[in-house]
């Protein structure tokens, strides 16, 4: 007898799939996309209007609502036999009104990049696509070793904004800030309480970064806002190390995470041979 594939989701239920789903709806844009890169785009019927990537994917597919306001009603006439969700990105109701449908809901809530992996392992356990999926985790591992290899011996102190009037930053209990930490950084809101502080302007100066990301989303920061950070003053300013940088790369977990490892590993690396931090 075939064992069926058994996985454990982010609220700790047991979900078994007898048969590998083939009408999926995806609440979450970083795991469409992820979807798509374990072949299974095709079996992807409805999706969220923030869900972007891959562009050629996802065009055309039934859109639900946003992250925060999904159809739920849509989506159960998209007669789902997955729905991907995530703890931090969809609101617990509207998971919950799925759940109580009878919908088998995966949700997610990868504060890691490890956790990230192994949510990426599951989707593939329920897809069958564990053979890509380990090609995932295999490209993400091997660009961990490359980040490792890279860090300096005094990590560089660094601020991710998330978002403007107020601003509002990666604290510790956040995906985006392991990533940084696995890439050599020190968050210096690592203790805050909040897992997205907010500070003003005076705030930041007193954190003393010697980095500041300014990622394009969820805030589309650009060189504008770059311009007026560089009045602050702190090291990152003085040293014009403040950096516009692709969202995504910093918040979506997924096939992206190798190439962000090595991008912000090379970045903060050249921070610290510059001389951003002291030797």
């Amino acid at each position: 007898m075939t064992e069926v594939p058994t996985v454990v989701d982010a609220l700790g239920r047991e979900l078994r799939f007898p048969a590998p789903p083939e009408r999926i709806v995806s609440l979450v844009p970083s795991l469409t996309e992820t979807l798509f890169s374990l072949g299974v785009g095709n079996r992807v019927a409805g999706v969220t209007k923030f869900c972007v990537h891959p562009a050629d994917g996802v065009r055309g597919l039934c859109v639900v609502g946003g992250t925060k306001n999904p159809d739920v009603e849509r989506v159960l006439a998209l007669c789902p036999d997955l729905v991907v969700a995530n703890v931090e990105e969809n609101r617990k109701r509207d998971v919950e009104r799925l759940i109580d449908a009878g919908v088998p809901v995966f949700v997610t809530y990868a504060r890691s990049v490890r956790e990230a992996v192994r949510e990426i392992a599951a989707l593939g356990v329920i897809a069958r696509r564990e053979p890509e999926a380990g090609e995932i985790a295999g490209e993400i591992n091997s660009a961990l070793a490359r980040a490792r290899e890279r860090r300096a011996a005094t990590s560089p102190r660094v601020v991710a904004l998330v978002w403007k009037e107020p601003y509002m930053a990666v604290g510790g209990d956040a995906f985006a800030h392991d990533l940084l930490v696995q890439c050599g950084a020190e968050n210096p809101l690592a203790g805050a309480e909040r897992r997205y502080p907010r500070l003003d302007e005076r705030e930041l100066e007193r954190l003393a970064p010697d980095v500041i990301l300014l990622p394009t989303e969820p805030y589309a920061f650009g060189e504008r806002d770059r311009q007026e950070l560089l009045c602050l003053d702190c090291p990152a300013a003085r040293e014009a190390r403040i950096h516009v940088v692709e969202g995504e790369l910093l918040s979506w977990y997924g096939p992206r995470i190798a190439r962000a490892l090595d991008l912000f590993s090379e970045l903060l690396g050249a921070a610290s041979r510059a001389g951003a931090v002291p030797e």
